[in-house]
């Protein structure tokens, strides 16, 4: 009989005051909510720590001037700076687009600036004298997500401009001061490494320091821009070697 009782209180026992399941699957639950914002976090900073790894390369510095000279199918060539054509005049430049060599005195507007209409080249060079990255696309091969894509990397940003540029031989092409590339499309990683290596690079652009801002009618107006003209130049326009310097004219930076 004895041993009858023992049980039936080793049941009420249990039943009544055993372990505390609820409690321990609360716990169970809390832990792991905390482990898997713990793993999250770790896994976007190891992301991030990768990613500003990879781009290291093509960050300017004082023992790694040029980074863009590493990029496969860069173009690179030497300009002279401070050469001015007048609103009126073309240069005959030596590239298209063109990303050095004379250009009008007044810059187009860079910061972060996304044209919907094709601007007139000869400000856009100006621009790239003071440290911007134009990118240029082929409005017939280039829209929906890959111009998006484009947009996202320009827009806000500053020392940054993206506008149509209609019979470009690539779908996409990125011009800094000298240096040059064309992609075939947005999603290529050369991209984001061409614009770190030049976007602002004061060992490789004339004007360190100089505004990409507008300056408003009268000057450069972004909501009306001069408008590009895709005819070839005529016998009047200016060559690669000629403009006048700043001192012939003088530069509003």
């Amino acid at each position: 009989m004895k041993r009858a009782g023992t049980g039936k209180q080793a049941s009420k026992a249990l039943a009544g005051g055993g372990l505390p399941w609820t409690g321990i699957t609360a716990v169970a639950v809390v832990l792991a909510f905390a482990g898997g914002i713990f793993g999250y976090v770790y896994v976007q900073y190891a992301d991030k720590a990768e990613r500003d790894a990879a781009m290291a390369k093509w960050t300017p510095s004082e023992t790694n001037r040029d980074p863009a000279r590493q990029i496969p199918g860069v173009v690179v060539e030497d300009y002279e700076a401070g050469k001015h054509v007048d609103p009126a005049q073309r240069v005959n430049y030596d590239y298209s687009p063109a990303f050095g060599g004379p250009h009008d005195g007044i810059w187009a507007a860079c910061e972060g600036t996304v044209y919907d209409v094709p601007v007139r080249t000869e400000n856009l060079v100006h621009s790239l004298e003071h440290g911007a990255v134009w990118i240029a696309y082929d409005p017939e091969r280039v829209d929906g997500a890959e111009l998006d894509a484009l947009r996202a990397k320009v827009d806000g940003q500053q020392y940054m401009a993206l506008s149509p540029y209609p019979g470009l031989d690539q779908p996409i092409s990125l011009q800094s001061w000298g240096r040059r590339l064309k992609v075939a499309e947005a999603a290529d990683p050369r991209i984001d490494q061409f614009i770190s290596s030049t976007r602002t690079n004061p060992y490789t652009h004339p004007e360190v320091g100089a505004s990409c801002s507008a300056l408003g009618p009268g000057g450069f107006d972004p909501d009306s821009p001069p408008p590009f003209d895709p005819n070839p130049p005529g016998p009047d326009a200016v060559p690669m070697a000629a403009g006048r310097g700043a001192a012939g004219k003088e530069d509003p930076a």
